[in-house]
C-alpha cells in the first residue's frame, strides 16, 4: 500500500540567542508545555570567541505552552524566559516527583540544575529553580539523562557527561542531588550518556575519541562492559528504546546512525546514513519503531526501524523529513500530545506575510517545497497551508508495509518540536501519515 507523508510547519519562534535543545513535558496533565534552551558564545573585542583564554558562555530558557485555538492564533505561547548560562542539554523527569514535573539542565558552568514546573491559582505555569550541583570545575555539562524512561520511580537518578571526558551519576533525592559515583570515560569531550531504561545499573556514554562505551554501576566504572569504535568519528547521541528490551540508538558525526543489540555490542544490527551529524535521536513516545533523528548539517528525519529491529540489515527507510531549517539541525522530540483533528486544508491564494516585530517573535514564511520526496510545508500568516500535495516518498510503501498496515488502519499524527543554532529558530510542526487513498484506488481500478 502507498501512504502519504506530509510534514507542516505550525509556527516558527525567534529565540534571539542560538537554541541547541529542545523537549516537550512526558509527565501526564504537562503534555502541552515544551522548553527550548539556547547557547550563545559571548566574542570578545578582537571577535575570536573560542580562543579566549575565559571565553563567556550565555544562553537563555524559554517555556510554552502549546495550545490551537484557531487558524488565526499561534498555538505556541511563551510563558517565561530565563537567562542562564549557556545550555547544552535539557531533558524532563518521565515522572512527577512530589507531584511536580523536574527538569534538568545541563550548563556550560559545569552544572547540573533541577527546576520544578509550578502551576498559579491562575493557572499559569513557570519553572522555579530547585537545586543545582557542579560536576567539575573548569568543564561545560555536555548531556543528561534521567533514569525513569519506563516510568519507574523507586530510584530517580541522573548521568552526565561532560568536556573533561568525564561521566558523573547523580541521585535525587529530598530535594537535593548527590553525586554517588563519577569517573573518566573518554579522552576527549563525552559529547553523551544515557541510562538503559530496562536496567538502570547500565550505562552508555559517547566520546569525541570515536568511542561508544557501556558500563555497569554494579561492577564500579573501572573497566567498561564494551567499548566500541564502530562509529568512525566522534559519538554525540544515544537513546535506549523504552518500548523494547535490549535496544539501543546511537548516531555521531561520521553522519550514520546505528541500531544496537545491548546482549551483542561487537555488531549493530543496522546502519543508516543520514548525510548529515546526528546530534540527537529520539524514540517515539508510543510507536516503538520510530525514531527522530537531528541530523546537524542535513534537517531532521523520522525512521522506521521494524524491519531492522527484526534482522532485515540495511539502513532503515526514511518516512519523513523535515526540511525547513536554515542552520545546524540540533535539537528535536516527539510531544505526547495526541492531534485527532486533521491538519487544515490549503487555501487557493496565498495572502501577505507578517514582519517578524508585527508578531512579536512569531514568523509565518512559506516555502514551496524544494524536493518532490516529502509534502514539507509551512503556513501563511492565515494559519493557512500551501502546497496541498505533493509526490509521496518510494520510502512509504515499504515502511507502510512494514507497519502491517491495511486500508482500515487509522492514519499517524504527531507533533514535534525542533530547533537550529545559528539561526536561532524554533519550529512547531506536525507529521501525518496516512494511506494514499486516490493512489488505493487507482491500484484497484
Amino acid at each position: 500500500m502507498a501512504w502519504k507523508s506530509r510534514t507542516r510547519s505550525l509556527q516558527v519562534f525567534d529565540t534571539e540567542l542560538s537554541a541547541d535543545t529542545v523537549e516537550w513535558c512526558p509527565v501526564p496533565t504537562k503534555h502541552r508545555i515544551l522548553v527550548c534552551g539556547t547557547y550563545q558564545l559571548q566574542r570578545g573585542p578582537d571577535g575570536v570567541g573560542e580562543s579566549n583564554t575565559n571565553p563567556s558562555r550565555t544562553g537563555r530558557l524559554y517555556l510554552f505552552e502549546f495550545r490551537q485555538e484557531g487558524l488565526m492564533i499561534p498555538p505556541l505561547t511563551e510563558l517565561q524566559r530565563v537567562d542562564t548560562a549557556a545550555i547544552l542539554d535539557l531533558k524532563w523527569c518521565h515522572i512527577p516527583v512530589s507531584e511536580k514535573a523536574l527538569l534538568g539542565m545541563a550548563a556550560a558552568t559545569g552544572e547540573l540544575q533541577l527546576y520544578t514546573l509550578s502551576h498559579s491559582q491562575e493557572g499559569r505555569h513557570s519553572l522555579q529553580p530547585l537545586t543545582s550541583l557542579e560536576v567539575g570545575t573548569d568543564r561545560l555539562a555536555l548531556s543528561l539523562d534521567w533514569s525513569t524512561g519506563r516510568l519507574d520511580s523507586s530510584d530517580v537518578r541522573m548521568v552526565c557527561s561532560d568536556s573533561a571526558g568525564c561521566v558523573s551519576v547523580v541521585s535525587f533525592a529530598d530535594g537535593s542531588l548527590t553525586v554517588l559515583s563519577q569517573w573518566k570515560a573518554h579522552n576527549f569531550e563525552a559529547w553523551i550518556s544515557a541510562f538503559s531504561y530496562w536496567d538502570t545499573q547500565l550505562v552508555y556514554s559517547g566520546g569525541d575519541d570515536c568511542k561508544l562505551k557501556g558500563w555497569d554501576l554494579r561492577l564500579g566504572p573501572s573497566h567498561p562492559t564494551f567499548s566500541s569504535k564502530r562509529h568512525s568519528m566522534g559519538v554525540c547521541s544515544i537513546h535506549s528504546n523504552p518500548h523494547q528490551e535490549h535496544i539501543l540508538a546511537t548516531g555521531s558525526y561520521d553522519e550514520q546512525v546505528l541500531l544496537w543489540d545491548g546482549r551483542n555490542m561487537q555488531r549493530p544490527l543496522s546502519e543508516s546514513p543520514l548525510g548529515g551529524g546526528v546530534w540527537r535521536l529520539k524514540w517515539h513516545p508510543t510507536h516503538q519503531h520510530l525514531l527522530l533523528a537531528a541530523c546537524m548539517h542535513n534537517d531532521f528525519h523520522i525512521l522506521h526501524c521494524q524491519q531492522n529491529l527484526e534482522g532485515s540489515g540495511g539502513p532503515c527507510p526514511i518516512v519523513a523529513s523535515y526540511i525547513l531549517h536554515n542552520s545546524l539541525a540540533y535539537g528535536a522530540d516527539w510531544s505526547h500530545l495526541s492531534l485527532e483533528e486533521p491538519p487544515p486544508r490549503s487555501p487557493p491564494t496565498a495572502e501577505p506575510k507578517e514582519s517578524l516585530a508585527e508578531t512579536r517573535g512569531h514568523l509565518r514564511i512559506q516555502y514551496e517545497s524544494p524536493t518532490g520526496s516529502f509534502d514539507t510545508s509551512m503556513e501563511d500568516d492565515a494559519g493557512r497551508y500551501i502546497p496541498e500535495r505533493v509526490t509521496a516518498p518510494s520510502t512509504s510503501s515499504a515502511a507502510g508495509a512494514a507497519l502491517g498496515v491495511s486500508g482500515d488502519d487509522p492514519s499517524l499524527s504527531c507533533l514535534l518540536a525542533s530547533c537550529s543554532f545559528y539561526d536561532h529558530m524554533l519550529h512547531v510542526w506536525r507529521w501525518d501519515w496516512s494511506p494514499d487513498c486516490n493512489h488505493r484506488e487507482t491500484q484497484q481500478s
